[in-house]
């Protein structure tokens, strides 16, 4: 009785691994999966009855593939490839409202004030200026 299941537990932990291999080569070979494609036919009409289309979603089996489909997409030319960096400069925009701001500031302050007022009011210019450039 002790031979009898010592041999069933050493033969039980080989067993399985020679079974689940026999399973993986027969599973990689015969594996299909289903996809769903979209069909249409025309059917013609007479000057009696309009013509129409039947439309219907027909089952198919196809191989299943190990790369996902959003990879397998062609690469995309350089010209149609979204840009990735700003182009826009807003460098005039910046230096008229820095202009204007600095000269606001000035006819707006006086005495000691103009001295911090002025750039202020051209650095505060600046960034409105960028901004309706369009930077």
């Amino acid at each position: 009785m002790k031979f009898v299941l010592a041999s069933l537990i050493a033969f039980s932990s080989i067993t399985p691994a020679v079974l689940a291999e026999d399973l993986r080569k027969d599973y990689s070979t015969s594996v299909m999966c289903s996809t769903s494609e979209y069909r249409e036919e025309y059917v013609p009409g007479n000057k009696n009855s309009p013509g129409y289309v039947k439309t219907w979603n027909e089952a198919v089996q196809v191989p299943c593939s190990s790369t996902p489909r959003a990879t397998a997409r062609p690469p995309m030319s350089p010209a149609q490839q979204p840009l990735t960096t700003d182009t826009n400069s807003c460098s005039e925009g910046s230096l008229i409202g820095g202009l204007l701001g600095a000269g606001l500031a000035t006819t707006g302050s006086r005495g000691r004030d103009r001295w911090w007022a002025i750039p202020a009011g051209g650095a505060a210019g600046a960034m409105l200026g960028c901004q309706i450039d369009g930077g």
